[in-house]
């Protein structure tokens, strides 16, 4: 019991070391049970204007955001060396709360008539305006601080610097553009989140109550917990599973990882590679279908395609991404002889399905829903059926267990005895747990949601200043004669933004920015943006600022940079994908013939495999280092679109198989041959013995 404590705490602390979201305040008694209502008539007021009653944008965003805002300053402390007493609030926290709502609830009150004042927005006649949204502004970029970090300010600073200075805006008009119209504070990000992210955020939070991601640990288990390297193959598989319904690479690595990680080490798997196949795995669910992260729903938003047309053109990306995981690490287990988990300890995938499948329907009633519903609608739906799948199990099972021990009960008794029986079951929703999951649900959007507003504010100056334009002329004429050079540079600058930048907010800039130039270039608009998606992800991993590699590394209390290097390492699929759909989007399901379709995968799946043989040193046995540079490039020939690499890639394959097999064959050939000589050496040492002893037995006569 002590043991489980110890781990809980220490991954709360790491979670609050390296996610600034998880720093929260706590409350109890009569102050937790006021936030938890204020947190639940959030929730409910967002679901009203979702399902039951319709509101202008600007009366839903603007009411949205200033819920946010004062919620941001109830929960987060100025820092972390601020004490979080429970149950206690600074006074200038309350006082910031009450100011930042109110600032953006003037929006609310009075939008019809600062819409009227457009074209003559000045400070004779619309002073108070003009303060609240300064105020309004300032104090949003407090909250950003303490919720999502100082990164996203520096950059929306350094852009509403050259708005008002470079670009000569009046500060009355950089105030109208970002507080008072849509392309700003209340643009599409904002829109995004408070329509769609926030159901599905609320969505994985019912469904986290379930018990479904230890349900995904176990399955994981069961199918490949036996195999070489087993506890390493559990940790990617299950982390790919968590990646459908959680988009944060951190609160994964550190979720799962603190029963992975361990189980990896005990296998006999370094401390920093346990530590980056977490992260790396983890990192991944962002692009896993059906949820991937909030930046989904804003691409969907951006590019006007549907969200379910997303979904399919991010499986099989996301597909070869884990497939490249899981065969570093089986390589690594073969390079080490490392063995999997006794067989005794694994469970039985029938047994463990046939206990637990009702925990998937939520998930499959998504899936299904997207296809005939708004992804909001969806996630509601997907919603009530976690409510009642886990009740209706809870029920049954309840009534199981009743059924055999009632008689030992008084009859008066038996029904108090009954819901005892159900509430112990932590799979089982009651009410309390039904609250919790929209407590945390609704905290899980603060971050996400101040993300989105910064960010909205950073799309507003772009497009206001047509500074985008300008760098997109500028990038054009460098990556006119060389596309490949042009998906570099982009990828160098989502990288760089996202080691200190969320993902939602990397890709609202980067989808504004650079998405435009790659789509000038050619590259068809949903494989621009999945570019530009994909590699605001692997900023996670990516050292110096690899954050879910370091969460991991304080798991395993391993070197925070070698970890980041492994996962880099490990996730080398990541890096070269992206090139893959922007320059044959065919493998985004992109007007595509299902044969061209086929050869990418195969081509795709063998050009990762001999990556991963060339980069692990391993194959049937050790590589040498010439073949292991020959596999590498082999690997990256099959992954270029292109019959002719295609063709060489695969020779080369072939060839790296044959040499295997041949030098398996040597090694054999010369274990025999050992095996000859020193038969021949017993023989002729035990004739030898033979000979002596007869010529005693001769001498002896005489």
């Amino acid at each position: 019991m002590e043991n489980t404590v110890k781990t809980e705490m220490s991954a709360q602390d790491i979670m609050e070391k390296f996610d600034k979201s998880s720093r929260t305040r706590t409350f109890t008694g009569v102050y937790g049970i006021v936030i938890k209502t204020l947190l639940c008539l959030f929730v409910a007021y967002v679901l009203g204007y979702t399902v039951f009653f319709l509101l202008e944008n600007q009366l839903k965003f603007t009411s949205f955001i200033a819920c946010i805002v004062a919620f941001a300053f109830i929960f987060y402390p100025a820092s972390s060396k601020c004490k979080k007493k429970v149950n206690y609030i600074p006074w200038y926290d309350i006082l910031l709360a009450v100011v930042g709502a109110a600032c953006f609830l003037y929006h609310t009150f009075n939008f019809q008539a600062i819409v009227a004042t457009k074209g003559s927005f000045t400070w004779e006649k619309n002073a108070v305006a003009i303060i609240a949204g300064i105020l309004g502004v300032l104090i949003l970029f407090e909250a950003c601080r303490r919720v999502v970090g100082i990164p996203i300010i520096v950059v929306c600073v350094t852009f509403l610097v050259y708005a008002v200075f470079f670009f000569e805006f009046f500060i009355e008009d950089v105030v109208y553009n970002i507080c008072y119209t849509e392309t700003g504070v209340l643009g599409t990000p904002i829109n995004v989140c408070s329509t769609f992210i926030i159901w599905f955020i609320v969505f994985g939070a019912f469904l986290e109550k379930t018990g479904i991601g230890e349900f995904f640990v176990n399955l994981a288990n069961s199918v490949v917990g036996w195999s070489a390297g087993g506890p390493a193959k559990v940790a990617v598989i299950s982390s790919a599973l968590m990646g459908m319904y959680s988009g944060s690479s951190v609160a994964n690595t550190v979720g799962s990882g603190s029963i992975t990680i361990p189980m990896m080490k005990k296998t006999g798997y370094k401390s920093e590679f346990a530590a980056a196949v977490e992260a790396a795995a983890s990192t991944g669910g962002q692009i896993m279908p059906p949820i991937m992260g909030a930046a989904a729903f804003l691409m969907s938003e951006m590019t006007g395609f549907s969200y379910t047309t997303i979904v399919i053109a991010a499986i099989l990306p996301a597909v070869l991404y884990y497939a490249g995981i899981f065969l570093m690490v089986h390589f690594e287990a073969k390079k080490n002889g490392l063995n999997g988990l006794p067989k005794g300890t694994i469970p039985s995938f029938i047994k463990l399905l046939a206990a637990k499948w009702y925990l998937l329907i939520p998930i499959v009633v998504l899936v299904f829903a997207m296809n005939v519903y708004t992804p909001a609608l969806s996630a509601c739906i997907a919603i009530l059926f976690v409510i009642l799948v886990s009740v209706i199990a809870g029920l049954v099972k309840t009534i199981i267990i009743f059924r055999k021990d009632k008689e030992s009960f008084k009859e008066d008794r038996a029904i108090v005895r009954f819901f005892k029986i159900y509430g112990s079951d932590q799979e089982n929703l009651t009410p309390m747990r039904f609250v919790s999951a929209v407590e945390s649900g609704a905290k899980s959007t603060i971050s996400v949601a101040i993300a989105c507003a910064v960010a909205g504010i950073v799309s507003g100056v772009l497009t206001a200043t047509g500074l985008a334009g300008e760098v997109m002329n500028a990038l054009v004429s460098i990556g006119s004669s060389n596309l490949v050079l042009a998906l570099f540079l982009t990828m160098i600058c989502c990288i760089i933004l996202g080691m200190g930048i969320p993902t939602t907010a990397n890709y609202v800039i980067m989808a504004i920015i650079t998405a435009p130039i790659l789509e000038a270039l050619g590259v068809p608009t949903l494989a621009a943006h999945m570019f530009v998606f994909y590699f605001g992800i692997v900023a996670d991993i990516t050292p110096p600022v690899a954050l879910a590699a370091y969460a991991g590394s304080a798991i395993a209390d391993s070197s925070p940079m070698k970890t980041g290097v492994n996962a880099t390492k490990l996730a080398i699929a990541a890096f070269i994908i992206p090139y893959i759909f922007a320059l044959s989007p065919n493998m985004l399901f992109i007007d595509a013939v299902w044969y061209d379709v086929v050869l990418i995968i195969i081509s795709s799946i063998i050009g990762i495999t001999l990556l991963s043989v060339g980069l692990e040193g391993w194959l049937i046995k050790k590589v040498p280092w010439w073949q292991r540079i020959i596999a590498i490039a082999g690997g990256l020939l099959l992954i270029i679109p292109g019959w002719v690499t295609d063709v060489i890639g695969l020779a080369i394959a072939c060839g790296l198989v044959a040499l295997q097999i041949l030098s398996i064959k040597k090694d054999k050939q010369k274990a025999l041959a050992v095996g000859n000589t020193e038969t021949v050496i017993v023989e002729d040492n035990s004739a030898s013995e033979s000979k002596t002893a007869t010529d005693e037995e001769i001498q002896s006569e005489i």
